[in-house]
């Protein structure tokens, strides 16, 4: 065992070492200066739409864009916002949140470029169901079927074997074990009929729990940092020096944490952003290639600020709370660190454990719906709609296997899954560069003309 965690271990630093991390940020960078900063600059406009969305149905579709930004958020608000940044500032102190922040203000212009591509070229599968994503567009747009293949086959294993199961599984039978006591068995059976009962339903029933449960936990989840914040406002200023000074000088702590290098900074900080907004993975396409909409310019804002809300929000009040509490110097790691860190910032340790538990199971629970529907758009592709009740069952089996997996094994499979996911994606990006800037030209200045004209006199 030791020898198979040492070798997935060989495998995921060369995945994640240098050469992807340039090509994840190096990308972003890129779209953002081709974009003219567009995540900074339509920012306002990008917002305005998520909150009118509900009601805008024009165009072809699913649901509404509203619903399809849950369901991509459902996928990535999950334990990467809770035991994803803790383990991101155990391995490389706190500075590896600044990172986290580089890396997601170059994500969502990552994030605006691929789901509008995924709705250029998406199209409706057997079922009737609009169908699109990275490997739609690799296929129409960059002309390769081979590239398409390869990132339906790396999305499908990120589905099964990375963040679509294992992590958020073991998540929850740890979180119900620590908070109710309640026997691993007994949550496995509840969880997989859940997930059954949500997933059958396909994208419509998907959506639906998510836009109802994602927003509302987000909101409790990021309420219960706040107040851990305030009560410790006076070592706020302390905190954000230190994750600042941090990134670029490396730090050496007491206690749990053994010091670590400004690499090692980067590197725990890119990665864990990226397993939390999932920006350049080519996931949250799947879910915007569903909307309701007229503009695939549109629901590329829309979906920007999904990167906005997990990392920038979420992940900043997670990384704060571990630092101001100074949970992140203690023994503990992963899902213990953040509630040792909500149970000193809250003085309770009943209510500061029970709503991490709680957000973990909520968080990692619509992580699972989300990713069953994208290995479900991945196997459509692969094989055709008649293979996606077998997935969805074989699905449901690692989801329950999930649960008896050993947590530093599960985050390297994840890992790896993740990286080589995102290679295609991204090629496809670069490739279709050009029909992007196109693209988001043509709407600005139809949307500058449109403005005029509103203002002029009648």
């Amino acid at each position: 065992m030791n020898s198979l965690h040492n070798l997935l271990q060989t495998i995921d630093s060369f995945i994640w070492g240098p050469p992807l991390l340039i090509l994840l940020v190096g990308t972003g960078l890129y779209l953002t200066v081709r974009l003219g900063f567009i995540q900074i600059r339509h920012l306002p406009l990008a917002l305005s739409y998520v909150f009118s969305s509900k009601n805008n149905g024009k165009g072809s579709g699913d649901v509404s864009s509203f619903a399809a930004l849950c369901t991509a958020l459902s996928a990535t608000i999950g334990t990467g916002n809770i035991v994803g940044v803790a383990t991101a500032i155990k391995l490389g102190g706190p500075g590896a949140l600044l990172w986290m922040w580089i890396a997601a203000l170059f994500g969502m212009a990552t994030k605006y470029a691929e789901c509008l591509l995924a709705v250029k070229y998406r199209e409706t599968d057997a079922n009737g169901q609009m169908i699109g994503g990275p490997m739609y567009y690799l296929e129409k747009g960059v002309g390769s079927k081979w590239l398409a293949k390869l990132f339906a086959i790396f999305a499908l294993g990120v589905a099964c074997f990375g963040i679509g199961t294992f992590p958020q599984a073991n998540a929850i039978v740890d979180a119900a074990y620590l908070s109710f006591e309640m026997p691993r068995e007994y949550t496995v059976v509840i969880l997989t009929i859940l997930v059954a009962t949500v997933t059958l339903g396909g994208i419509k029933s998907i959506a639906n729990v998510a836009s109802k449960v994602v927003p509302l936990m987000a909101g409790l989840y990021i309420t219960a940092c706040f107040t851990v914040l305030y009560s410790q406002a006076d070592a706020l200023p302390a905190a954000i020096q230190l994750v600042i000074t941090s990134a670029f000088t490396g730090h050496a702590a007491t206690g749990g944490f053994v010091g670590a290098g400004i690499m090692l900074a980067i590197q725990s900080g890119i990665a864990r952003g990226v397993f939390s907004n999932e920006s350049g993975l080519g996931s949250a396409p799947m879910a915007a290639a569903a909307a309701k909409t007229d503009s695939c310019v549109r629901q590329g804002l829309t979906s920007m600020t999904g990167t906005f809300f997990d990392t920038i929000i979420i992940c900043t009040m997670t990384g704060l709370t571990l630092v101001v509490t100074g949970a992140w110097e203690s023994e503990h790691a992963g899902a213990a660190m953040t509630t040792f860190a909500f149970a000193s910032g809250l003085d309770s340790s009943f209510w500061g454990p029970l709503m991490v538990s709680v957000g973990l199971m909520f968080f990692a629970f619509t992580t699972i719906l989300g990713w069953n529907y994208y290995g479900e758009r991945c196997i459509t592709y692969l094989f055709g709609v008649k293979a996606i009740l077998p997935y969805k069952i074989f699905f449901l089996i690692l989801v329950a296997g999930g649960a008896f997996l050993k947590l530093d094994m599960i985050w390297i499979i994840a890992d790896i899954v993740n990286g080589l996911m995102a290679i295609p994606n991204l090629i496809g990006l670069i490739m279709l560069r050009e029909v992007i800037v196109a693209e988001s030209k043509q709407f600005f200045e139809q949307l500058k003309l449109s403005q005029t004209a509103d203002a002029q006199p009648a």
